[in-house]
């Protein structure tokens, strides 16, 4: 039977809400004016985030930007070996960039053609090795795409917290990952809080940070 979420936590869900608004649309203000010719970076985030930091993450980037991955013949393998910065599997993640930055061509101006979120979600997860739907999530709503959940372990942990969900899904197959996002909208919908200032509030929660 699926747990009932007590008034008192939704009520606290609220007030924290109401506490971090303001940085929570700053946020996401700031994905909303990210120029198109930062989506490159961008992508490249979201290649990286998976099993390892945002704050790593990021330093990653910085670095790879550094070393000019979009135009420079570089081998990023190295680079994604620090010790300032930990990145899980970056043999295989060097081999996504790489893949991405040969196909880029095709990507960019297909984030420009004018198709829903849900459609751009859909064709990054079937044609970008590494981008997974959450990765593709995380990727869109960086560049001011809305709606869509990042189902990453922040989510679904706060998703069982407030009785979303029974518990943790052992896998998360495109139909299942769906069908939750579908229970997190609904989820935010009647507690009016939008899903993507709730999924910066419950990322707030979890980490004290409102990252990207």
């Amino acid at each position: 039977m699926k747990r009932t979420v007590e008034k008192s936590s939704v009520a606290q869900l609220r007030d924290a809400h109401r506490t971090k608004a303001s940085a929570i649309a700053q946020r996401l203000s700031e994905f909303s004016a990210v120029p198109p010719e930062e989506y490159f970076y961008e992508a490249v985030y979201c290649l990286l985030t998976p099993q390892s930091s945002a704050v790593n993450a990021g330093k990653a980037v910085a670095v790879l930007r550094a070393h000019d991955l979009r135009n420079a013949p570089i081998d990023p393998a190295p680079l994604l070996h620090q010790k300032e910065f930990y990145i899980r599997f970056h043999r295989t993640k060097a081999k996504h960039l790489l893949a991405m930055r040969d196909q880029y061509g095709e990507l960019h101006p297909h984030l420009l053609n004018g198709s829903t979120s849900m459609e751009l979600r859909l064709w990054l997860v079937e044609n970008v090795k590494g981008l997974g739907w959450k990765e593709a999530s995380h990727f869109l709503r960086n560049i001011g795409h809305r709606n869509l959940a990042i189902l990453d372990r922040h989510i679904l942990r706060n998703l069982v917290r407030f009785g979303v969900l029974q518990c943790l899904p052992k896998t998360l197959t495109a139909k299942r990952y769906l069908a939750i996002e579908d229970k997190f909208r609904q989820f935010a919908g009647k507690i009016a809080i939008p899903m993507d200032e709730l999924d910066l509030l419950f990322w707030w929660m979890g980490t004290g940070q409102i990252l990207k």
